[in-house]
C-alpha cells in the first residue's frame, strides 16, 4: 500500500483495475479522517471533561475533510473495474497503442463510465461495458473538453461490444496516423477524470 495514493491519485489513473483499487484507498481515508476527529473530541473532552474546548471545535471542523472523503467514498463504490478476461483481450489487441483502463466521466446531466480508452493521434475509441451507452452526449461532453484543450477535430467511437472494440484495435494499429496529440489527449482525459 502506497500512502501517497491515499491523497493523490495522477500516478495511477488509467492503470488497471484502478476503479477497484482506488475504492479501498479512499474508504481509508475516509476512516482515517474520521478517527482524527474522533481521537481529537475525545481527548478534548478527557481533559476538560466538558465539550466547551478549543479541540471540539477542531475536531468539528476535521468532519469538513471527512465528509467530503466520504462522498469520494461512496461515488467510487459505484463503479467496477474492467474484467479481467477483457483486460488480458485488449492487451493482446493493445500493442504499441495508447490506452487507459477504467475512466469515469461526469458532466452536469449525466456520468460516464468507460472500461478502457485507446488514442492514436486524432482517433479515440473505447469500450464501455454498459449495455447501453449514450454516445451522442458522450462524445458532445469529450469533444468540448478536448476542444478547451486545444484538441480539435478529434474522432470519437464508444463500443458497447467487445469483438468489435477488438477489431477496432486492430486496426488503428495498421493505420498510419500522426501521433502528436496522442499523448497530450492521454494526459487531459486522465485530469478530466475520477
Amino acid at each position: 500500500m502506497k500512502l501517497m495514493r491515499l491523497f493523490s491519485t495522477t500516478s495511477v489513473k488509467g492503470t488497471e483495475k484502478y476503479l477497484d483499487s482506488q475504492k479501498k484507498y479512499e474508504l481509508i481515508r475516509t476512516i482515517l479522517y474520521f478517527a482524527i476527529s474522533f481521537s481529537l473530541y475525545i481527548s478534548g473532552y478527557v481533559t476538560t471533561k466538558s465539550n466547551a474546548n478549543l479541540l471540539t471545535v477542531v475536531a468539528v471542523v476535521g468532519c469538513l475533510p471527512a465528509c467530503k472523503s466520504l462522498v469520494g467514498a461512496i461515488m467510487f463504490l459505484r463503479y467496477k473495474s474492467c474484467p479481467s478476461d477483457t483486460v488480458a483481450l485488449i492487451k493482446e489487441h493493445n500493442e504499441g497503442l495508447c490506452g487507459l483502463f477504467d475512466l469515469v466521466f461526469t458532466s452536469a446531466q449525466k456520468t460516464y463510465t468507460v472500461a478502457h480508452i485507446t488514442v492514436k493521434g486524432n482517433t479515440l475509441c473505447g469500450l464501455s461495458m454498459a449495455k447501453e451507452f449514450p454516445e451522442n452526449d458522450f462524445q458532445q461532453h469529450l469533444t468540448g473538453l478536448l476542444k478547451a484543450d486545444g484538441f480539435k477535430d478529434v474522432n470519437i467511437k464508444i463500443f458497447t461490444s467487445r469483438e468489435k472494440y477488438l477489431n477496432r484495435l486492430d486496426q488503428l494499429q495498421e493505420l498510419s496516423a500522426d501521433e502528436t496529440n496522442t499523448n497530450g489527449i492521454i494526459e487531459t482525459l486522465k485530469n478530466i477524470t475520477l
